[in-house]
């Protein structure tokens, strides 16, 4: 007797369970591939919270970079904590910029507002790239549905003298969200109220219904990268 067909429900949890061992595997993978010399770099921006946790599962210790650049919403320093203490992670540093530069390079700090490449090299690039110093390989949360950027990224990429690793890089904006309800995570306060993508306050507004998940990143600049991504572009392993 022919044997009924699966629910399609039942394909969707199936296809999740799935996602979510692929994207531990890989994470552990690169764990005993570059122990210590392995980083997480998070934004704690909108679906920040399933990929640390994904990370958490296979090792709390794995230091996780999160860039302070001072200009945050203060929803998002908030979530650092709430998160960091419900998942346990060990190893959370807060990557910042040099004051005296901050001072030198933004006395105003209303540089966001006429150049906000140079205030995101200030803030996100330079730093980040200080931090990575001890580092041989990291993990990156993009995802290729967030924007036409990010369309071709690999789940292993080149990024100069470091391999970057994506684990989500398949992952649509459905799973993620499934992951979050099953292991019952909380989201950043702001993308029920319209912030699909969140970084520093002055440089993210609210998307429409039917705009690129990152259009309310540097709106009205043609600017859809902060710089901490730009040097693999392409560049699959």
């Amino acid at each position: 007797m022919q044997q009924s067909r699966p629910e399609h429900a039942a394909l969707a949890g199936l296809g999740q369970r799935v996602a979510r061992a692929r994207a531990a595997a890989t994470i552990a993978e690169a764990r005993a591939t570059y122990g210590d010399r392995l980083a997480l770099v998070s934004s704690f921006g909108a679906d920040s919270v399933v990929l640390l946790h994904l990370a958490a599962s296979v090792d709390p210790s794995i230091p996780v970079l999160f860039i302070d650049t001072g200009r945050h919403f203060a929803e998002t320093l908030a979530y650092v904590d709430e998160v960091r203490t419900l998942i346990g992670l060990t190893d959370l540093r807060r990557v910042r910029p040099p004051r005296a530069e901050v001072e030198q390079r933004d006395p105003r700090e209303d540089r966001a507002s006429y150049d906000p490449d140079g205030c995101c090299d200030l803030r996100k690039t330079r730093p980040l790239e200080a931090a990575l110093g001890e580092f041989d390989a990291w993990i990156s949360g993009r995802k290729r549905f967030q924007a036409q950027s990010r369309e071709g990224i690999e789940l292993v990429e080149g990024d100069g003298p470091r391999v970057k690793i994506n684990p989500l890089a398949d992952w649509t904006g459905a799973d993620i969200e499934a992951y979050r309800i099953a292991f019952d995570l909380p989201q950043h306060p702001l993308k029920p109220q319209g912030y699909p993508s969140i970084g520093c306050a002055p440089c993210t507004s609210k998307v429409a219904e039917g705009e690129d998940p990152r259009a309310g990143r540097w709106r009205g600049f043609d600017k859809t990268e902060c710089g901490i991504h730009f040097i693999n572009a392409g560049e699959g392993i």
